[in-house]
């Protein structure tokens, strides 16, 4: 091994501090806010918000992906045994806004997203 190179040893791929929900609930409140708007935009707008609300939702799943493989670990799960499900839950409803303009399904995926937030804010130090 080189002397330059040094093994590091760390819980997750980044040093601690830098997840966040807040990256997934900002995307979800763009797809949010489209949904809003869909019905009244033209169709022209339609076709480009369609596009821009799937790339959001999208970015919105790798969020939170983000979050469940790096930075859950296993005694988050003891403490919370529903966490797997609910990050299950919460990339699904991501998926499914990508398929419609219901708001009612974008803010089933805001709720997720504060579920996860609140979580993360208790564990984070």
């Amino acid at each position: 091994m080189s002397r330059f190179i040094k093994t590091a040893y760390a819980h997750c791929d980044l040093p601690c501090g830098v997840y966040d929900p807040a990256q997934a609930r900002i995307e979800a409140e763009s797809v949010h806010g489209i949904n809003e708007k869909y019905d009244g935009l033209s169709q022209e707008d339609k076709w480009r918000a369609v596009m821009i609300k799937e790339q959001r939702a999208e970015l919105v799943k790798h969020h939170l992906w983000v979050i469940w493989t790096d930075y859950a670990k296993p005694e988050h799960v003891e403490a919370k045994p529903d966490l797997h499900d609910l990050f299950w839950r919460a990339t699904k409803q991501a998926g499914a806004v990508k398929k419609s303009t219901s708001t009612e399904e974008s803010q089933k995926l805001l709720d997720f997203i504060s579920e996860i937030a609140d979580w993360f804010a208790e564990t984070k130090s």
